[in-house]
């Protein structure tokens, strides 16, 4: 009973930040992304009779931390009365720093953990579960242009462009690899219950939504860019004016933003993103690519860079499961 999955990130351009329902992880708005294909994470998941509880690692390293999170997640895909597991988590960049490390996760142990269990579900039904470890996880069962849409007691997720319709790239500028103070949960219900703004975000939210889906329909750079950005402004907005702020950016964050807009006046096709961590995701046409690198790579407090086109959703990559007696 054993299985691995791959998933990777996805970068929302119209973000998600806060919960209608925390208990059972439902986001309070709607949200529009765009799934990584170079940066990923591998779950491997095997059910064992001979544990006496679960055990995780991660880069090879045993994690305590998320351990209890993964159980609720094992739990929920495999039912209460499953076998104890052993879960190998390896990912080919920085966890819990702002690029969605929870979100290529749990949409990679969803689909092991489903599939090392003897159960088949859809893509669909697979989504929903990973929605209810990490919100942005269901996204990441999908490929391309993904939006994320509720339901009344759920979440669903529509393909709005494959990967190959509108080949987009994304430069990555780390501007640390430490992980951040606070958890995108806690700071999200801080947001809700302190930030004057969190319900004109809400409001807001499906104009926005509107404006990006009509950008990809028409393939239109220069209006997704628009949206996006001011989208992602609007959300740390109400992030730094909750109590306390939760300000996730550094100095690096903000070089590199204004290094965008420079590029932006030169004529340059590339707009910027940020989540809840102070990476900067810049969204660019293959063309510019090498010249965006170029500059964030020349950006002061810029550590590295990492590059990816946009791929597929999460999928199996190898299964050794029976169906349970």
């Amino acid at each position: 009973m054993q299985a691995t999955a791959r998933a990777q990130p996805n970068i929302a351009l119209i973000k998600y930040w806060g919960k209608r329902d925390v208990a059972r992880n439902l986001p309070a708005v709607g949200s529009l992304s765009i799934t990584l294909a170079d940066l990923y994470t591998e779950m491997d998941v095997r059910f064992d009779a001979a544990l006496a509880s679960d055990k995780l690692t991660v880069n090879g390293t045993d994690n305590i931390t998320m351990l209890p999170r993964i159980s609720r997640t094992l739990d929920s895909v495999a039912g209460a009365n499953r076998l104890c597991a052993r879960v190998a988590s390896r990912c080919n960049f920085p966890v819990a720093a702002g690029l969605a490390s929870s979100a290529s996760a749990f949409a990679a142990l969803t689909v092991a953990a489903s599939s090392a269990s003897g159960k088949e579900r859809s893509i669909a039904e697979l989504a929903s579960l990973a929605g209810r470890a990490s919100g942005s996880a269901a996204r990441s069962l999908y490929g391309g242009f993904a939006e994320l849409s509720n339901e009344a007691n759920d979440v669903s997720v529509t393909t709005l462009a494959a990967a190959e319709d509108w080949p987009l790239r994304v430069v990555v500028a780390i501007t640390t690899r430490a992980a951040k103070p606070v958890s995108s949960g806690d700071a999200m219900e801080i947001s809700r219950k302190t930030s004057p703004f969190y319900q004109r975000w809400v409001d807001e939210q499906e104009q926005d939504l509107a404006a990006a889906r009509s950008a990809v329909s028409t393939r239109d750079f220069s209006d997704l860019a628009s949206i996006a950005e001011h989208n992602c402004l609007k959300m740390h907005s109400v992030m730094w004016a909750s109590r306390p702020p939760m300000v996730y950016w550094n100095a690096a964050t903000l070089n590199c933003l204004q290094t965008i807009r420079e590029l932006q006046a030169e004529g340059v096709a590339v707009f910027f993103t940020v989540d809840a961590g102070p990476q900067v995701k810049a969204v660019c046409t293959a063309e510019a690519e090498q010249r965006v690198c170029a500059a964030l790579r020349a950006t002061d407090g810029v550590e590295a860079l990492m590059q990816s086109g946009l791929g597929a959703g999460a999928g199996l990559i190898s299964n050794q499961s029976r169906t349970p007696a």
